[in-house]
């Protein structure tokens, strides 16, 4: 039958028609549907893993026993699999095992635009690239087919305008594979210098065989017209350059983006004399054309930063395009910032008050870094405050011990937190890490975590708990705040930064988005006793705002927290009826 399925959402059903057994991931934007509609499907084991390294390698497990396995991260998510990675290249596989890749072109949700085919080129592993929903149902069964064909992990590539726009796909019965029994093979599987020796040729070999199946694939297709160009494309590009030429000049779509093929490049660029090349990001293919010997265009016309669009490429070869209309330009810009009554906003304006230099991590919690907050003093990757804290105190030593801070997210701190916290205990830095414990994985969109008490069906699941862990560490000091409550923010955050050894502060209150959160009537303003100090607007509050002169609280945004009444001095903020 036919649905109408995002990108991710394709994969998924790809994965449970391939017959997939066991899907292990880590969230993140754009990659995080994947795994969640795979959860649908009863008949796979789905799971959150702590990072996507873990979750690398329980598909690697999961193919060694001889299942079909997948595991699906973005593209900075990679990089934490790197090692894994590399070594699974070497390896091989038993059962097919997938790697889903979502790139974001345009930093949409990210810290960085990486282009992952790179990692595909670097790692030697055959990537797979599709640019719609039915490519991403399609590519991914086939993936598993390459996998167990030619032993080895497979790359199905997506990127964040794929994996969210919708078109239509045609779903088919999950078909279950032969049975791979496991049998013991140390040669294969054990990578000592020795054995892996021996396993790099085949992969050299594996590359050869790949390269020739590139030549004849199908996901690689010419589509040729009269026109006395041609352009070479992948992906999402391959949907621009239709839309602003349709069938009016000649086409090499690659669907398979490495290797890539050879001869097949050359006979086309042979027929169309001038070769262009269309991609977002690095000139992957731009590079391997002209290693042919082959002379083209690419990134002298398109960027290597950002997105590519139907306009970026029509300006680029000198068309028009059909003008578009906007809104009126005066509306207000609309940047992202915490939730009303997020509750990580009270510990942000005590370490603003207190002026501490923050080192931040990957979460909802980096948008504490924006104005009037500015709380925030670097973010790098998940994990990298907690270690980075440790090496900033150890270069300032008695200059920053006292006033300096990490924040980190419970999910972030599961993710790779808790080595950085090892580090800082065993080799002794006076460093006070704050856990922003909101109960759940708040901005990839409220997936469980190993600190939540609930897998991702939401069924009851062991529940990691921070103190103890903590101390089980070696941080003697470890004590839990509410960030609604400013007072006791202001003093355990004194307290600690004062104490002579490393310490660790949780706040903790749930997301403010959980549905089993009860929230208050929203707070009003007395005009009568609004001085228009403007103290209340510290917090940066989205549901507080000036109007007329006075303080003005939405109460369509606000949830009644109580944080701004500790701030106002002359008792003009009370909960309804109290005015």
């Amino acid at each position: 039958m036919k649905e109408l399925l995002i990108g991710n959402a394709a994969v998924a059903r790809g994965l449970y028609e391939a017959g997939v057994s066991v899907v292990s991931s880590y969230p993140g934007t754009p990659s995080t549907e994947i795994t969640e509609m795979a959860a649908k499907y009863d008949e796979i084991y789905c799971e959150w893993a702590p990072n996507e390294k873990v979750a690398m390698e329980v598909a690697f497990g999961a193919s060694v026993r001889g299942k079909r396995s997948a595991c699906a991260m973005k593209h900075v998510g990679l990089n934490v699999a790197a090692d894994p990675l590399f070594t699974l290249s070497y390896t091989g596989v038993n059962g097919g095992l997938v790697i889903c890749v979502a790139d974001d072109p345009g930093m949409h949700s990210s810290q960085n635009e990486q282009d992952s085919r790179h990692y595909a080129q670097a790692a030697k592993v055959p990537m797979l690239e599709p640019s719609d929903s039915k490519e991403a149902l399609e590519f991914t069964k086939l993936a598993f087919e390459l996998s167990e064909e030619y032993d080895t992990p497979v790359f199905i590539k997506m990127c964040t305008r794929v994996a969210h726009s919708q078109s239509i796909v045609e779903t088919s019965d999950r078909v279950l594979p032969e049975d791979k029994p496991y049998v013991k093979n140390p040669a294969k599987y054990i990578m000592t210098p020795a054995n892996a020796t021996k396993r790099h040729p085949f992969v050299e070999e594996r590359t050869k065989k790949l390269t020739a199946y590139a030549e004849q694939a199908d996901i690689n297709r010419e589509e040729y017209a009269d026109s006395d160009f041609g352009i070479i494309t992948v992906g999402t590009c391959y949907q621009y350059v239709k839309e602003v030429f349709g069938d009016s000049v000649s086409v090499l779509k690659l669907g398979m983006i490495n290797p890539m093929p050879v001869d097949r490049i050359r006979k086309f660029a042979e027929k169309v004399g001038k070769v262009y090349i269309v991609e977002e990001l690095d000139g992957i293919i731009e590079t391997h054309v002209k290693n042919l010997g082959i002379d083209c265009t690419g990134k002298e016309l398109f960027s290597n930063i950002g997105e590519l669009s139907q306009l970026t490429v029509a300006t680029a070869f000198g068309m028009d395009m059909p003008e578009f209309k906007s809104v009126d330009t005066d509306v207000p810009g609309r940047p992202p910032v915490m939730c009303a009554g997020c509750p990580h906003r009270g510990m942000y304006y005590t370490l603003a008050k207190n002026k501490i230099t923050v080192l931040g991590d990957i979460g909802c919690y980096t948008l504490g870094a924006a104005p009037p907050l500015c709380a925030l003093d670097t973010t790098l990757c998940m994990g990298a405050s907690v270690s980075g804290l440790h090496g900033f105190n150890k270069a300032g030593g008695k200059d920053t011990e006292g006033k300096t801070v990490c924040v980190i997210g419970d999910s972030t701190f599961m993710h790779s937190g808790i080595t950085g916290l090892v580090n800082i205990a065993y080799n002794g830095s006076n460093s006070t890490v704050i856990i922003l414990d909101n109960s759940i994985t708040g901005m990839t969109g409220h997936q469980q975590n190993p600190t939540t008490g609930y897998n991702i069906k939401g069924d009851p699941a062991a529940k990691i708990d921070l103190e103890t862990l903590c101390k089980a560490v070696g941080i003697n000091r470890v004590r839990v705040v509410d960030p609604y409550n400013l007072a006791e923010c202001d003093v355990a955050l004194k307290e600690e930064l004062a104490a002579e050894e490393p310490s660790v502060i949780i706040s903790r209150r749930p997301c403010i988005l959980l549905k089993n959160v009860k929230t208050k009537p929203s707070l009003i303003v007395s005009e009568s006793k609004c001085k228009s100090c403007k103290m209340c607007l510290k917090l940066g509050c989205p549901a507080i705002s000036m109007h007329e002169g006075k303080a003005h609280i939405d109460p369509t945004l606000c949830v009644g927290c109580g944080v701004c009444t500790q701030l106002c001095k002359f008792d003009a903020i009370n909960e309804g009826g109290q005015c």
